[in-house]
């Protein structure tokens, strides 16, 4: 007879081992698996407040104290600015953390593994192979495919890789919503260096124009994060087709291609631009994903305890 392995642990499980989704579970992972980490949901709605927050406080600063920094020091100041979004949601994050543990290092990791992987593979993509600034804007329907073939499915794939190659394949990968919590690690230090970067090439940047680009970055590409995240930990405790997560892939591609191809026809009004316009897109958008993602969770983890309960 075949032995039963906990399929996180990988330790032997008893005949009366609990299942879930044609997978066997010791009792400490199973109920990992299916408890609520309500702390996570907490951290991820005090960070969209908390960004759009630093905006704000930007915007007073910027109005009362009039700034004139050039050279070095506009360009310091831009990089930190870029740096406060992932600040902010680390903080938050190491606070309800207290109380629901998640090993830090392996959130740190895939944070900079994003960022990692954003310098050395997905900007030079972009920018040096695909060249989409040469050609996007041709036309309506190139930029849209262009957005979602290229930008989209080459940032959305990097921040599933970053986590299906590296934590996923740990036992420290534990609960659905991990899957959540490490592509947004991930799509956290992937929206930093895209800031980074932004503010660099340009040798710094216009302070209001840059913080709200820089926090329409961060907001949207931690939101479409979640949604491979979601996919990937349904995948690590559920038996799904083969297709599954390549559908969670193309669904947050998608949705980033179309969220800068709506993105830039809405900052642009004739010939000037109008960032918050953007900014109030992306909020929208990040709400809409936090709601989605947090009912789905929820409706996996019911649906789970009723069939353990013969419902």
């Amino acid at each position: 007879m075949e032995q039963k392995i906990c399929c996180v642990c990988h330790k032997p499980v008893g005949e009366d081992a609990r299942t879930l989704g044609g997978r066997f579970y010791c009792d400490e992972h199973y109920a990992k698996v299916t408890r609520e980490r309500k702390g996570v949901w907490q951290s991820g709605i005090a960070e969209i407040v908390a960004v759009l927050f630093f905006v704000a406080l930007v915007e007073v600063i910027i109005t009362l104290a009039k700034p004139t920094l050039a050279g070095t020091s506009l360009l310091l100041a831009g990089i930190v600015m870029a740096l406060v979004p992932a600040a902010i949601w680390m903080i938050f994050f190491y606070r309800q953390d207290r109380l629901e543990p998640e090993p830090k290092v392996y959130v740190l990791e895939l944070f900079l593994l994003g960022a990692l992987l954003a310098s050395a593979v997905g900007i030079p993509l972009v920018r040096d192979l695909f060249r989409v600034q040469d050609w996007l804007d041709h036309s309506t329907l190139t930029n849209i495919l262009g957005s979602i073939l290229v930008i989209g499915f080459t940032q959305e794939f990097l921040k599933y890789a970053a986590v299906r190659y590296s934590v996923y394949l740990s036992a420290e990968f534990d609960e659905r919503v991990d899957g959540v919590v490490y592509a947004t690690a991930a799509g956290l230090g992937f929206a930093t260096m895209l800031n980074i970067n932004y503010v660099v090439s340009n040798a710094g940047v216009d302070l209001r124009m840059g913080m709200i680009r820089i926090a329409v970055t961060t907001l949207a590409q931690a939101s479409f994060a979640g949604i491979s995240g979601y996919f990937l930990g349904r995948a690590k405790f559920e038996e799904e087709p083969v297709w599954w997560l390549p559908l969670g892939v193309t669904i947050a591609a998608v949705l980033n291609g179309l969220f800068s191809f709506v993105r830039g026809e809405i900052t642009r009004v004739g010939m000037t631009v109008n960032p918050w316009n953007g900014l109030i897109l992306a909020t929208v958008v990040a709400v809409l994903t936090f709601v989605a993602l947090y009912y789905l969770m929820r409706r996996a983890n019911r649906l789970t305890l009723a069939q353990a309960q013969g419902v």
